[in-house]
């Protein structure tokens, strides 16, 4: 289990971490907005997803990985938090994330209300991106199209695809109510860049963005 607020931990990791949650249907381009900003000063981006495919296989969790996502269920909350909380702060003692000058900038967590609640403990939600895209079909297509060009054989399974999009509108659709009043729906059906134009226009407005980009590196 990750540790709670009153546990002992270093430095920053005791800290609220501002951040934008980007949410989406699988295949809505979580990753492609995240992977940007994560270039710009004052962000930096954190995909669960990619966490859990850089594990090694031949570790316990790796296994335990690759146990659930073959099957495109999603990976249970303990392990889940526990991963991100370890990387967070790994990311943080290595001076690669620094959180009182950065936004982070999240996809692929939290994935469902459980999570959502336990992350109370860690960050401080500002904006949340509603990448928005009703058409499976269009999903799909641009998983198989992502399978192909990222060797993520995971996504290219028609009943694997079909699976995780009904549990996306099961488990982390509900995430949209559960942050309202925090929430921008993007039409992420057009081109990358008019989407990102449209999360960036969303973004530079909060209030915890105006005051870090006053801080000088």
């Amino acid at each position: 289990m990750p540790p709670h607020k009153n546990d002992t931990v270093s430095g920053d990791s005791r800290k609220l971490h501002p951040s934008v949650l980007i949410i989406g249907a699988p295949g809505a381009g979580k990753g492609t907005q995240g992977k940007v900003l994560g270039t710009v000063p004052r962000f930096f981006h954190c995909a669960c997803g990619d966490v859990f495919r850089s594990l090694d296989t031949r570790t316990e969790l790796g296994q335990q990985f690759v146990e659930f996502s073959s099957k495109g269920e999603l990976v249970p909350d303990e392990i889940t938090i526990g991963l991100w909380k370890a990387q967070i702060d790994n990311w943080i003692e290595t001076y690669h994330y620094k959180p009182d000058i950065d936004i982070l900038i999240l996809d692929g967590i939290p994935r469902n209300e459980h999570q959502a609640k336990i992350l109370e403990d860690y960050l401080e939600v500002h904006q949340v991106i509603h990448l928005t895209c009703p058409d499976r079909e269009e999903l799909a297509r641009r998983m198989r199209k992502r399978a192909l060009k990222d060797n993520r054989y995971d996504d290219a399974s028609d009943e694997v695809i079909a699976h995780r999009i009904d549990t996306y509108v099961e488990e982390t659709r509900p995430l949209i109510d559960h942050y309202e009043g925090k929430v921008s729906e993007i039409d992420a059906t057009k081109q990358p860049v008019e989407v990102l134009a449209d999360v960036i226009a969303e973004i530079v407005k909060l209030d915890v963005y105006r005051e870090m980009a006053k801080v000088v590196a």
